[in-house]
């Protein structure tokens, strides 16, 4: 076996150990609201982290103006509440948009 194929079955082992964890332990561990709030600020940060690399580089580098643009218009409709197919559509025609002139 090699250690491609191990490290991806450790991996899915992991996973799946995670999501079983959450119902067998429901109702058996209590956590405080301090620990609750917490949890909450830390996904939201993990969230943000996720979306500012995806959204600012490439290849190691900036990504240019057109995608963070693309990546705004989109965060503004979706907080609007626009449908998904809106959303989509509005951030890859600003990010079009912007490339077509010449905005990187």
């Amino acid at each position: 076996m090699s250690a491609t194929v191990a490290m991806m079955l450790a991996l899915a082992v992991g996973t799946y150990a995670f999501r079983l964890v959450g119902p067998v332990l429901h109702g058996r561990v209590e956590l405080s609201a301090r620990v609750q709030e917490l949890l909450s600020a830390g996904a939201i940060v993990l969230l943000v982290a996720l979306l500012a690399t995806g959204a600012l580089t490439e290849g190691g580098g900036f990504a240019g103006w057109a995608r963070p643009a693309g990546v705004l218009v989109a965060g503004v409709l979706a907080w609007r509440r626009a449908p998904f197919v809106v959303v989509v559509l509005g951030a890859a025609g600003t990010t079009a948009v912007l490339r077509a002139a010449g905005v990187a």
